[in-house]
């Protein structure tokens, strides 16, 4: 009988913490003893966690790792354990995984592809390895085998996929498996980055290849945001024949979250078995889960002392502060408060006798207190709408609120700038002007309220605004971390709609009745933000086609069209503006605070999408596109009228 528990065990790492790691692994080695698992499989570069960069480039790293692993070795008893490490091979780098049995190492299987893609550029760091070539390596004197392996171990034949090895369809390591004469398991340790719906593609990957080459398989992903911008969910997902065996629940805020299941090796691959379904969870449900883990372990990760919020009682400062609620609440539903709170790591002794002191249906919003502090800066130009919603908010979710005036500050810089010039500023002469200033007269004081309180200042730019540069620098883009500068505006008012109705944020009724706005002009002029730019959902298709799918000016305009979202002069219009403030605001989004990578593209010029500071800023295209005769609009009624005529 060929019968074994396999587990895949996320762990939430971070890069070269040798000590937390490891001890991270200990723990999960642990729990597969105590639930009598035969074969670990532990995610991809666990050792030394996947974010270190160009530490990668150093030739200490990998040796540490090495070592690291031969330290974990001896701890491998009763188990077959799959660990994750870069190894440093005839000069050269590879990301590899190691195979432990019963406190013997086996040998390393080395990544075959690279991912070099969107968030991704591995090729920077290592080098792929061939398709079923084997080797030797020598580590302190042993000889081990290196490369594309296949194992056996105790009758069951193991190979691996390691991660993007997963994503090549014709060319992935399980069809050279089978040419060699098939695998019963084939183990994937993998540090796959979260982004809405990626859940679906992996479900396919993993049922993929445990139906094509007739096995079982093992995924298993990091948890949590481990380096500080991409987050990982920590699926853990084991197949077997084209079936869908067991699975875990995502974004957990544990370190270690352990799935086990048993499989026959020799079980008739044609035998009904019962296989668990996709997941089925809406892209608000996931940006509810993934932002406030990352916020979560972001704030402990850097020692900080909770968040700084700059209120304006707006939807995206809202969606902020909800976001830190929401960590609050499911870090504690998960872990309970006290763990929750021992973990965040940044409460004091007075702080947390308090919490525990409290009833407990209050202890959830003195923690939010604790961690979470928001400032209503008003002008001249502030409404008492906005002042009402955003101390409606706070007091609802539990924020500590203060309220304080700028006028002065902004007087005064605005004095000494008309003395400069020897005139007076004026709205008609100096709009973007007077409106900077008090963006920017916000930004020392919320600072200094950062900086005294040990915190981190949240900045509250969406996507749509980097987009196009309609933020203040070093007003409203200040900020240690800006949470939704991953998502678009359209989406932020529709996820804050779905805040109140499906999370109970009854705070957010004010927030989701006012129309967007900067509210730095006058009042009687009533400024609002789509009237500044345009619609966001024409902003939101514009930065889908040209920064997403990279489509010229002219071919973005005409998908528009064919959208029919407005008539064709206008969106001819918006194209046009859209790609000039692009361009022209390069510089800007180099400036942004670090954000988090949720949707299947960015415009972090850091990761997903670089461009130049400096270029022609599309001249010509928008030339063409300028040129370009306007169709007549006809409605999709219209057209269906010609039809029957």
């Amino acid at each position: 009988m060929r019968k074994r528990i396999v587990a895949g065990a996320a762990l939430n790492q971070i890069p070269i913490d040798w000590e937390g790691n490891r001890n991270r692994i200990l723990e999960a080695l642990q729990q597969a003893r105590a639930a009598q698992v035969d074969l670990l499989c532990l995610p991809e570069l666990c050792i030394t966690g996947y974010g270190c960069e160009d530490l990668f480039l150093s030739e200490w790293v990998p040796a540490r790792a090495v070592e690291a692993l031969l330290e974990l070795v001896p701890h491998c008893t009763d188990l077959t354990v799959a660990i994750g490490l870069p190894v440093r091979f005839e000069g050269k780098t590879y990301d590899c995984a190691a195979l432990v049995h019963n406190g013997v190492l086996l040998g390393i299987q080395a990544k075959q592809f690279m991912a070099n893609e969107g968030v991704h550029y591995e090729p920077r760091w290592f080098t792929p390895w061939p398709t079923a070539e084997e080797s030797t390596i020598e580590i302190e004197g042993q000889t081990y085998p290196f490369g594309d392996i296949i194992f056996e171990v105790e009758g069951v034949r193991i190979g691996f996929e390691i991660c993007e090895d997963a994503w090549h369809g014709p060319k992935r390591p399980g069809v050279s498996h089978c040419r060699r004469g098939g695998v019963d398991l084939i183990l994937n340790p993998s540090a796959s980055h979260f982004a809405f719906a990626k859940t679906l593609i992996r479900h396919d990957l993993v049922l993929d290849g445990a139906q094509r080459f007739r096995c079982a398989y093992v995924y298993a992903n990091l948890i949590g945001n481990e380096a500080g911008k991409m987050i990982y969910d920590g699926e853990i997902l084991i197949a077997q024949h084209g079936r869908l065996l067991k699975r875990n629940a995502l974004l957990s805020f544990r370190d270690v979250n352990l799935v086990t299941t048993e499989l026959d090796f020799d079980a008739d691959p044609e035998q009904p078995l019962p296989s668990l379904p996709p997941y089925a969870v809406s892209k608000e449900e996931e940006f509810a889960a993934a932002v406030p883990l990352a916020l979560f372990d972001y704030m402990r990760k850097s020692r900080s002392r909770g968040f700084v919020l700059s209120l304006s009682g707006g939807a995206d400062s809202s969606a902020c502060a909800v976001l830190v609620a929401e960590m609050v609440r499911r870090g504690c539903n998960e872990l309970g408060v006290e763990a929750f709170a021992q973990k965040a790591g940044c409460l004091t002794e007075e702080e947390m006798a308090a919490l525990l002191g409290k009833a407990p249906e209050v202890q959830l919003l003195y923690l939010t207190q604790c961690l979470l502090r928001c400032a209503y800066q008003g002008t001249v130009n502030s409404s008492q709408a906005t002042l009402a919603s955003a101390q409606n908010l706070a007091e609802s979710v539990g924020a500590a609120f203060y309220e304080w005036k700028i006028d002065d500050e902004v007087a005064g810089y605005t004095r000494k700038i008309e003395r400069a010039l020897g005139r007076p500023l004026t709205w008609e002469r100096d709009d973007i002007t007077l409106q900077n200033i008090q963006a920017r007269a916000r930004s020392p004081i919320i600072w200094m309220l950062t900086n005294a309180t040990g915190a981190l200042l949240m900045a509250t730019s969406n996507r749509s605004e980097g987009d196009v540069g309609y933020a203040t620098m070093d007003g409203d883009t200040s900020g240690s971390i800006s949470p939704i500068a991953g998502v678009d505006k359209h989406f932020i008012s529709r996820w804050l709609r779905w805040a109140e109705e499906r999370l109970g944020y009854t705070g957010l009724h004010d927030v989701n009745s006012l129309t967007p706005t900067a509210e730095l002009r006058p009042l009687e002029n009533s400024q609002t933000d789509e009237g500044d730019l345009m619609p966001y959902r024409v902003l939101y298709e514009i930065e889908r086609l040209a920064i997403r799918d990279r489509q010229s000016p002219i071919h973005v305009y005409r998908k528009l069209v064919e959208a029919e979202l407005e008539p064709p002069a206008l969106l001819r219009s918006h194209v046009i503006k859209f790609f000039r403030l692009w361009s022209r605001n390069q510089w800007k989004r180099e400036r942004l605070a670090p954000s988090f990578h949720v949707d299947d593209f960015s415009v972090d010029p850091r990761s997903w999408c670089r461009f130049p500071i400096l270029s022609s800023g599309f001249t010509e295209e928008l030339k063409a596109l300028e040129l370009e005769e306007v169709p007549e609009l006809i409605t999709v009624a219209g057209r269906r009228a010609e039809s029957r005529t």
